[in-house]
């Protein structure tokens, strides 16, 4: 593994860990705040504090439409991927929602492929698959399937988010990435904002768990994750990144369990498991020059 890809891919995993390990905290809050306030102020709050960081490290070179096109491109995408993962929640279970919304690990190297019009690469194929077996244990969704509204909704927020992945993938190489950090993040707090009178009656008990909330996934899981998530994608592949993904429900079951004590199954042994080693069937093959789909 080249040194530039190892550090993107380490970078990769602990933006997963990171998302991962403020899942029990979310949860929590939102019995105080309604969604799109909270996502509103989340994402608000990660772009103040990215531009803060970035100030004056922004590059001016390239095409400023093109700046603004990956913005609205991959703000509106990652959006797409909240706001319809959240209405589809209301209407599904959660261990459907978790399970549909890891499909996007197929769908990423599926759509790479159709972009570049060639066939997926066994090995990676194979990894996403296993990831996405790891995930269906995890959830403990492997049976008892029925497909209605919910379900559909949060199928296509899978696909949101993948081709989020893979735009990031293209803008990140074209511009700076810390101009794109904020300007995706940025975009979502927008949108977030413009949308919520029409998704949501908008309510808040400002307790301290949202207050810690807030504070936490603004630093951390939003401007901390976004800087590394958005740098690392110039140096791997959606795929990759998609794969190493993977990893965040297994990080969030740890943290459950450190944190309030939640078990686990041999079930969810078996689903970690899967993952880890989706994980490896990538890693170990030989490495191959990496292009861009979008090229």
């Amino acid at each position: 593994m080249s040194p530039p890809r190892g550090r993107a891919e380490l970078a990769i995993t602990i933006t997963a860990f990171l998302w991962g390990s403020t899942f029990t905290v979310v949860k929590e809050a939102l019995h105080d705040i309604s969604t799109f306030l909270f996502l509103a102020l989340r994402f608000t709050a990660g772009a103040l504090l990215l531009l803060a960081v970035y100030r004056g490290r922004f590059s001016s070179k390239g095409n400023p439409r093109v700046f603004w096109q990956a913005g609205l491109v991959t703000g509106s995408l990652l959006f797409l991927g909240y706001a319809l993962q959240t209405t589809g929640l209301r209407l599904t279970t959660a261990s459907k929602s978790a399970f549909l919304t890891g499909l996007y690990i197929v769908l990423v190297p599926l759509f790479a492929s159709a972009l570049s019009r060639r066939a997926p690469r066994s090995v990676e194929l194979a990894g996403a698959v296993a990831g996405s077996a790891g995930t269906a244990l995890l959830s403990g969704q492997a049976s008892n399937w029925s497909l209605g509204s919910g379900e559909w909704l949060t199928a296509g927020c899978a696909a949101a988010f993948a081709a989020h992945m893979l735009a990031v993938e293209h803008y990140s190489r074209r511009m700076s990435y810390e101009l794109l950090a904020v300007l995706q993040v940025a975009a979502v707090g927008a949108f977030s904002l413009l949308t919520m009178p029409l998704l949501e009656t908008p309510r808040a008990v400002w307790s301290g768990r949202v207050w810690f909330a807030l504070a936490l996934t603004a630093v951390f899981a939003t401007a901390v994750s976004f800087a590394l998530y958005t740098w690392a994608q110039r140096h791997t592949s959606a795929t990759r990144a998609a794969l190493l993904f993977s990893l965040e429900p297994v990080f969030a079951g740890v943290v459950a369990w450190f944190a309030a004590g939640e078990i686990w199954t041999f079930r969810m042994l078996c689903g970690a498991a899967l993952i880890l080693s989706g994980i490896l069937m990538v890693e170990w093959k030989p490495y191959r020059p990496l292009i861009s789909p979008l090229q």
